[in-house]
């Protein structure tokens, strides 16, 4: 397998590779002159869970910290500590109060890594990328990203799975998988984009 310059482990960590989790169904909140970035993870009762202990440990390598938290709907919740350092990604996911990506948005290894560990998962006809319900304003910006990876991927709704994107084909299956890296300890094979 050849290494790509946009593989999760071939740059080093940085706070844009947030931009993975935004890309998905996570969250930024901007309090004064700091931000926070949480995401509900998508398992009741996963407490605190591989994702969960991932996740913190990728805040960890950026120099955030963070903790885990549970919503009303008994599901956990992973949030980056509130840091000035997170402001500017505040700034450019914000259309007023709606989430969206900033122009020129890219996806890459880091970024599509920290989506697969929030939001990712198999089903029968591929690898879905969980999108946020209430931000339809940015899918396609995050379609279009997805593409330009080399991934298109196709929109698909509650009925079958999302909101969310379905990369399918065993090409883009195997260029998804170079991109992420392996599985994280805990993952299942249905959580991880197959090898």
């Amino acid at each position: 397998m050849q290494l790509s310059f946009f593989a999760a482990d071939a740059e080093p960590a940085s706070l844009a590779d947030l931009d993975g989790l935004l890309a998905g169904p996570a969250q930024v909140v901007r309090v004064g002159a700091a931000a926070r970035v949480s995401v509900v993870l998508p398992t009741p009762g996963d407490a605190p869970g591989w994702r969960a202990e991932e996740l913190l440990g990728e805040f960890t390598k950026r120099d955030l910290g963070g903790d885990v938290t549970t919503t009303v709907d008994d599901l956990a919740a992973v949030r980056t500590d509130l840091r000035p350092e997170l402001l500017p990604l505040s700034i450019s996911w914000a259309r007023g109060a709606i989430k969206a990506p900033p122009r020129g948005f890219l996806l890459d290894g880091p970024r599509l890594r920290l989506w697969a560990i929030a939001a990712g998962r198999q089903d029968n006809h591929g690898y879905l990328f969980t999108v946020g319900e209430s931000d339809e304003v940015g899918w396609s910006a995050v379609g279009a990203a997805l593409a330009r990876a080399g991934l298109p991927a196709a929109l698909v709704g509650p009925r079958a799975g999302g909101p969310a994107y379905r990369v399918t084909g065993q090409r883009r299956l195997r260029r998804l998988r170079e991109l992420v890296g392996e599985p994280p300890a805990g993952a299942t094979e249905r959580d991880w984009p197959p090898s």
